[in-house]
């Protein structure tokens, strides 16, 4: 058994290579997150291999779906399957059936987006979409200004405001971005700038983006001013880490702060 994941178009057709489209005539069935969408794709290059539908709500009954065949390709609706889609589930189960995992070099919107952003990219991180909002969400940004490395994110345009105005009180509004709309679409276009300044930019977004962070080293602007204003209160050691916890401070990162300057460690859980 073998399943060949297929990087398809992310807006031009013309982004798809050779050997993809040999594997996309040659397999039984091509399963994919929407069979109208890839249906358009396949009838653009006279391909006339079965589509079967396959995404987040039918993950549950793949096996089912693809037990009548041994050679199967995946596609989702764009890009690179198992980037932020239902492509990473299937292989994980693919896997644990014993059958052979193929995948396929294509089109994804983070690399082009990244070497086009003019930040560093020697070491970079990939977030995909940030969870929707409560303490996770803090968390990962927190995380990624940590990292000291680029970050790379995607965003939906009616999120991207939301998450312009968190960057900008955990990087701080003058932190350099580089955001990248439509990738290889007729409309593309990529602004580079401050966070602020992109905020500025795009008050009524439209289409997909893929926002890339320049390294941030020093401390959180958040985490910053949340630590002077509790130390100012007289906080310390425990005390301290317990009201960095309650101010969302990440628990690792709260430790970390509180123990800066006292003699001997605590435990965590006093």
């Amino acid at each position: 058994m073998r399943l060949v994941l297929v990087p398809t178009p992310i807006g031009n057709l013309e982004d798809i290579t050779l050997r993809a489209l040999r594997v996309l005539k040659e397999v039984e069935v091509v399963a994919c997150e929407d069979t109208r969408r890839t249906g358009l794709l396949l009838r653009h290059y006279g391909i006339a291999t079965p589509t079967l539908r396959l995404d987040q709500h039918t993950m549950g009954r793949a096996r089912e779906l693809l037990s009548p065949y041994a050679y199967v390709a995946y596609a989702t609706d764009a890009g690179t399957p198992g980037i932020s889609d239902p492509g990473a589930e299937l292989v994980r189960l693919a896997l644990e059936w014993g059958w052979r995992v193929e995948a396929l070099p294509g089109p994804t919107a983070l690399i082009p987006a990244l070497v086009a952003s003019g930040l560093p990219t020697h070491r970079f991180t990939f977030e995909g979409f940030l969870p929707k909002g409560g303490k996770e969400r803090k968390e990962r940004l927190w995380a990624l200004a940590r990292e000291g490395r680029t970050a790379v994110l995607y965003e939906s345009p009616h999120r991207l405001q939301k998450t312009l105005e968190d960057l900008m009180g955990v990087y701080g509004p003058g932190h350099p971005v580089a955001v990248a709309r439509e990738i290889s679409k007729v409309h593309e276009e990529i602004f580079r700038g401050t966070l602020e300044e992109a905020w500025r930019q795009f008050q009524n977004p439209r289409g997909e983006f893929v926002l890339v962070l320049g390294p941030k080293e020093a401390l959180p602007v958040e985490a910053k001013r949340v630590l002077e204003e509790l130390k100012a209160q007289g906080l310390k050691g425990k005390a301290l880490f317990r009201a960095l916890l309650q101010r969302g401070v990440p628990r690792n990162e709260a430790y970390r702060l509180a123990l800066e300057g006292e003699k001997e460690p605590f435990e965590e859980g006093e």
